[in-house]
């Protein structure tokens, strides 16, 4: 159950230059993300509607001081909104007004580097007819400000979004999958018990002393603390303090295809001088923590293809259990046009890792 009406993060902002564009799939739909020539990104399905050739594949052009994407096929161009600005066989005489003809347009933002796309819940409806602007604003991080990221890295999961997010969430694994002497070994395993709160669209671990267990953490020294929020469709945020200096990682979760292909984006903002220093080192270890976990779910769907019946356990996986319940309750407020009601209440949770 893909959940519509909502931001995806749909790539990062640096990857796209003036008058570039690249063609990407995000929840089974084919688009073409860009940027025109005064650096506005823009975004619209990526299949030309006159034979069905995908636009990405074509050239930027420039008509009329206008960035537009070339289809290598006939030469059709469209223009930013989708629309169609030029069909070089056309003669005078022929009475065919190009505008008319259209590739239907995304709402598109970005924000502090991230590109973000809004996925409507009607996307059958006619291509003249505009799609409804969105509720909402694109995530924003706080205690940024209009940054842009330092650091970036990105794996495909052979799995449904579903478990990727829940792979995210789950604070259980860390010790299993995650083990290391950077991180956290099995002999290190104690009881924690942390305090949790609704969000807008999700849940927050409120702010705290971060594990003993956790290597990493020790080297911002001072006092550091973190603050982790999940948010619907599939993002994360942790938000860590040390002293005065800041570091936000945001984790985004992005369904490619309908079924089996899920994008995982880790980001990370801070302005502690050191980490950049250092930026070199960290990718080793940033690489290795998201391939464990790709490497997990790979091997989760050997299981899997044989359709078992799976359970959830208390207190490990009730931030699981919110994350179903935050998605049924998603649906419910788009289909019955009310207020969505979070239903994460304020509760401490126990477990080890």
């Amino acid at each position: 159950m893909l959940l519509r009406d909502i931001w995806y993060f749909a790539g990062p902002g640096e990857a796209l230059k003036n008058g570039d564009f690249v063609g990407r799939v995000l929840l089974g739909q084919p688009l073409l993300i860009g940027r025109d020539h005064q650096g506005e990104v823009f975004a619209f399905r990526d299949i030309c509607p006159h034979r069905g050739v995908p636009l990405s594949s074509g050239s930027p052009k420039t008509l009329d001081g206008r960035t537009t994407v070339e289809c290598p096929y006939h030469g059709w161009q469209f223009g930013t909104d989708g629309r169609c600005a030029l069909i070089p066989s056309l003669v005078m005489s022929q009475n065919l007004d190009p505008s008319r003809i259209r590739t239907r347009a995304y709402h598109v933002r970005e924000v502090q580097g991230n590109i973000w796309v809004w996925i409507p819940a009607k996307e059958d409806l006619p291509v003249h007819v505009e799609t409804p602007a969105p509720a909402v604003e694109p995530p924003v991080m706080p205690g940024v400000g209009e940054a842009t990221p330092k650091y970036r890295e990105t794996m495909i999961f052979s799995c449904d979004i579903d478990h990727a997010v829940i792979g995210l969430m789950d604070p259980a694994h860390g010790p299993f999958v995650h083990q290391s002497w950077w991180w956290r070994t099995q002999s290190s395993m104690h009881e924690k018990k942390k305090f949790f709160g609704p969000t807008i669209r999700g849940f927050s671990m409120r702010s705290h002393k971060p594990s003993s267990n956790s290597f990493v953490y020790k080297l911002l020294g001072g006092d550091v603390k973190t603050e982790i929020e999940f948010n619907l469709p599939g993002l994360r945020t942790e938000h860590i303090t040390a002293g005065r200096h800041t570091i936000l990682g945001l984790t985004t979760v992005t369904p490619l295809e309908e079924t089996g292909k899920t994008e995982v984006t880790q980001t990370f903002y801070w302005d502690l001088p050191l980490l950049s220093v250092l930026k070199p080192f960290l990718r080793p270890f940033v690489t290795t923590f998201l391939r464990q976990d790709r490497d997990m779910v790979d091997l989760q769907q050997e299981g899997l293809r044989f359709n078992p019946r799976l359970m959830l356990i208390n207190d490990a996986d009730v931030q699981a259990k919110w994350y179903f319940q935050l998605k049924k309750e998603w649906d419910a407020h788009l289909a019955e046009a009310r207020p969505f009601l979070n239903p994460v209440p304020e509760t401490t949770l126990e477990w080890r890792s």
